[in-house]
């Protein structure tokens, strides 16, 4: 049977079209393997992109200004190692003590209460507008405004007396400035988890009588959490970070050791300053592997397939490779 069609312009004859070969000749004349659509574009970017990073690996390994030799020698002297743990226990304290005050702040902004929602809208503009450099500045200054702290009757009488000199040492004050200001970010992160969770549960949850606390523990934050803590943890990279700042306060962490030996040996001071650049790296390495698998644990119900691990995605691969292969046998 033959096909007639009406060609647009200037002819209006009807123009023969090709009979239906069938599904046997159709199914002949095609290639049974599927080609993928290629992409030239991307393979001249990805190959722009190598030759770039090949040009800096190149100038990083090769410059010997950089000292690899001197900085082997420093990565695991005990002076470095010692920094380190007291930037780990400095993150560790500051996190904790974030995250408490974070919460308490969290609560009271989202109270009814006039009062506890200023006092938390204060505390929280306040703290996220000071540089963190100048509250540990202040903190390691406070001894000059106040010599004596006392526990007491507020405006009455006081019971204990300590010495603000020997009482808060530089452990203390970074860990009390970081958690300052950790608290206010944390408070934020916090209370935006609480709000993203659908009005309409909760109010479905009052409607059958659900008890508010039963509410907010099997309802509200389940749902929270998938927010909060993703994102607090990538706030804890921050906070790793910002732990350099303590060496203001007189606390030898990982960098103020690092300073303090370069202050000695000038002369190594690249390699120093390569031997703290890697620790960090490796220390928010390792939270962001954390992060990863948060992330996709608290992603359950939420998406229809977990995002693939690193380990998946190369057995995808190789598993891709194989049946290519297997195809053009």
């Amino acid at each position: 049977m033959t096909a007639t069609t009406w060609r647009r312009g200037t002819s209006r004859k009807p123009v023969p079209q090709h009979e239906d070969p069938g599904p046997v000749a159709a199914s002949s004349s095609v290639d049974d393997r599927v080609h993928p659509h290629r992409r030239p574009g991307r393979w001249v970017a990805a190959a722009v992109v190598l030759v770039l990073v090949a040009q800096f690996v190149n100038a990083l390994v090769t410059n010997p200004f950089f000292q690899w030799d001197r900085f082997a020698y420093w990565f695991l002297q005990p002076v470095i190692l010692k920094g380190l743990l007291v930037t780990l226990e400095v993150a560790a304290l500051s996190a904790v003590a974030g995250l408490v005050g974070g919460v308490l702040l969290a609560a009271m902004r989202l109270s009814r209460n006039a009062v506890l929602q200023t006092v938390s809208w204060c505390y929280i503009w306040f703290f996220r507008s000071i540089p963190l450099i100048v509250l540990l500045l202040f903190l390691y200054n406070f001894g000059a405004l106040y010599r004596t702290l006392s526990l007491g009757v507020p405006f009455g009488p006081e019971f204990v007396h300590f010495d603000e000199a020997s009482l808060a040492g530089p452990l203390l004050l970074a860990v009390v400035g970081l958690s300052l200001n950790e608290a206010a970010f944390a408070a934020e992160v916090v209370r935006g988890g609480v709000l993203s969770v659908d009005t309409g549960q909760t109010e479905a949850a009052a409607a059958l009588g659900v008890p508010k606390s039963y509410e907010f523990r099997r309802i509200v934050l389940p749902q929270a959490l998938r927010s909060i803590v993703p994102t607090y943890v990538n706030q804890l990279i921050g906070l790793l970070k910002s732990t350099s700042l303590v060496y203001y306060v007189s606390l030898l962490d990982l960098f103020g050791a690092v300073e303090t030996v370069g202050s000695t040996y000038n002369g190594d001071i690249v390699p120093l300053l390569l031997v703290a650049t890697v620790w960090y790296v490796l220390l928010t390495s390792a939270l962001s592997v954390v992060q990863f698998y948060v992330e996709r644990f608290y992603a359950r119900g939420a998406v229809r397939s977990l995002p693939p691990t690193p380990l998946q995605r190369v057995r995808s691969a190789l598993a891709g490779r194989r049946l290519q292969k297997a195809g053009a046998r």
